[in-house]
């Protein structure tokens, strides 16, 4: 699977990656780099947050949630299931 990284440096993780990884929107995620030049990427474990960046990532997940169901609805509106 190849991507490719914008001039911001983001990359879009595939879906089947994020998938296999079981990745929200809001998750952190670790890169671990090796001899050979491979790079590991995994979900990052769990870490107690400030309850400041709890809401924050909750409200993110939120709300990519209600846009996903915005956009089913409207297909199922439009027919195009």
């Amino acid at each position: 699977m190849a991507t490719r990284m914008r001039a911001n440096g983001q990359l879009t993780v595939p879906q089947r990656v994020r998938e296999a990884l079981a990745l929200a929107p809001g998750d952190r995620v670790e890169f671990q780099l090796s001899g050979s030049g491979a790079v590991l990427l995994r979900k990052a474990p769990a870490r107690q947050l400030d309850p400041r960046t709890h809401s924050e990532r909750v409200h993110a997940r939120t709300e990519a949630q209600v846009r996903r169901r915005a956009q089913e609805l409207l297909a199922l509106l439009r027919g195009l299931d």
